[in-house]
């Protein structure tokens, strides 16, 4: 695997959770807050896994809106990226992992390989701005109503996306 970091936002520890399982399964990537990222982490890395909480009407988590501007003054067309999101898809039915879109949508503007879609199937939302040609552009998780669902969404994510790191 080339060098990779994660870069995560997470206001209630649910995307610094999964941010931490990935890193666990990767062995060796770097792990950060995107409060405290820098352009430098993206120059510095082959691969970057973004990722982010859904908030209020399916906005991006907080640490990300000082940071997400930064993607598009960086050239990330050597670098690949996959994405992962977290979200409520039954109280939030209609923005379920919007932020993952957003993302997803940055890097792709500063033109990242993207890689790492997964199926909508098991999960029960209505719409989504990170489903894309019927598919999550990334991992979707939910731990407030899934929760028993996380570790094996983040097993089989993580064997998805490794051949391409």
């Amino acid at each position: 695997m080339k060098k990779t970091i994660i870069i995560y936002g997470s206001t209630t520890g649910n995307a610094a959770s999964a941010a931490q399982a990935i890193a666990a399964k990767l062995s060796g990537c770097d792990i950060k807050d995107a409060a405290e990222a820098t352009t430098d982490d993206l120059e510095g890395y082959d691969n970057l896994i973004l990722g982010s909480s859904t908030w209020g009407d399916g906005e991006l988590q907080d640490d990300w809106y000082g940071f997400l501007p930064k993607l598009g003054t960086v050239d990330l067309s050597a670098k690949t990226v996959a994405v992962f999101g977290v979200g409520d898809q039954y109280s939030y039915s209609t923005t379920y992992v919007n932020a993952m879109g957003e993302l997803y949508d940055a890097a792709k503007a500063a033109g990242a390989k993207i890689v790492g879609a997964t199926a909508t199937d098991g999960y029960s939302f209505d719409t989504s701005t990170a489903v894309r040609d019927g598919k999550f552009v990334g991992l979707a998780l939910d731990y407030d109503n899934q929760s028993d669902l996380s570790d094996s969404r983040i097993d089989a994510w993580v064997k998805q996306i490794l051949p391409e790191l």
